[in-house]
């Protein structure tokens, strides 16, 4: 089981199982699962399910997806960060 140390780790609610969360570019993606842990490395991982075209499921690390967008890549985001949970 994961400690719930990195909700202290990046200052707000973790993604929980069944949320809605939104990229910065406009899609929603449903939580499958976080945090999940790495067998071998231990690192920390979100995965989330597409809310749209082929529902595709993808996982990528925890602290990616938690990250505050690239303001010099994305100036025009509206987001602070990459994915914010709906209201």
């Amino acid at each position: 089981m994961a400690s719930a140390q990195p909700k202290f780790q990046y200052g707000r609610e973790l993604p929980s199982t069944g949320e809605i969360w939104r990229h910065f570019k406009g899609n929603d993606y449903k939580i499958i699962s976080c945090p999940v842990t790495h067998t071998e490395t231990k690192e920390i991982y979100c995965v989330y399910q597409a809310l749209y075209g082929d529902y595709g499921i993808f996982c990528r690390p925890l602290s990616m997806f938690m990250s505050e967008v690239d303001r010099d890549k994305y100036p025009q985001a509206e987001q602070k960060y990459r994915f914010e949970k709906k209201g």
